[in-house]
């Protein structure tokens, strides 16, 4: 029986193809800007301007980015590069239902916006969770590492039995600070298996 009781996933990046950087740089790209420059300045612009923890709404955040960047398209031209990219990962939907089924909590913790409502709304991937943890509707992001303690203490669930996936390495190093265990995403593949071995499952 394994020790863990707590599965913590992040969105893009880990359950799904990660739409936001994707996004911003073929904005980029299409409007003849640097790929990599335009996804730091969106990313910059979503988490300074205070987007991702729910301080300001969309089209704040749209007319700021497009104000710093020179760019001119709608608010639903630009939107849709992002969404459209956010993909879910069938094997990662596929190892969530049978971490279930195996009786582990399953809990999403994103910084995201209501970008991640509209995405469910698509995709049905919420049901797959016990809890989701929204930077958007918490109020505070994974780069501040009470988050995690307050996921932690809503879940009455301690660190050490807890495991959380994530694409970056900070949200990762604050988890650890915590005494959460980690696993930082590559790919769908090498996440599962690390998170198999960890479990000590067979088969995810």
């Amino acid at each position: 029986m394994s020790d863990y009781t707590t599965i913590m996933f992040d969105f893009g990046g880990v359950v799904a193809a990660e739409g936001f950087r994707t996004g911003l740089e073929a904005i980029g790209g299409e409007h003849g800007l640097d790929p990599a420059e335009t996804f730091r300045l969106g990313k910059e612009i979503v988490f300074d301007g205070g987007y991702v923890v729910g301080a300001v709404d969309e089209a704040a955040y749209w007319n700021e980015f497009r104000r710093r960047t020179g760019i001119v398209a709608s608010n639903t031209e630009l939107r849709r590069h992002i969404l459209d990219r956010f993909r879910p990962y069938p094997e990662m939907l596929a190892a969530l239902a049978r971490l279930r089924q195996l009786g582990f909590t399953l809990v999403m913790v994103s910084d995201q916006t209501n970008w991640l409502d509209e995405l469910n709304e698509r995709h049905q991937f919420f049901p797959l969770f016990h809890r989701v943890f929204n930077s958007y509707h918490h109020g505070r992001s994974k780069r501040d590492s009470r988050f995690f303690i307050e996921v932690l203490a809503e879940l009455n669930s301690p660190p050490a039995a807890a495991i959380f996936l994530d694409d970056d390495p900070g949200n990762v190093e604050r988890a650890q600070s915590v005494g959460i265990n980690t696993v930082l995403v590559t790919s769908p593949r090498q996440a599962l298996k690390e998170l198999a071995q960890i479990l000590g499952v067979i088969d995810l």
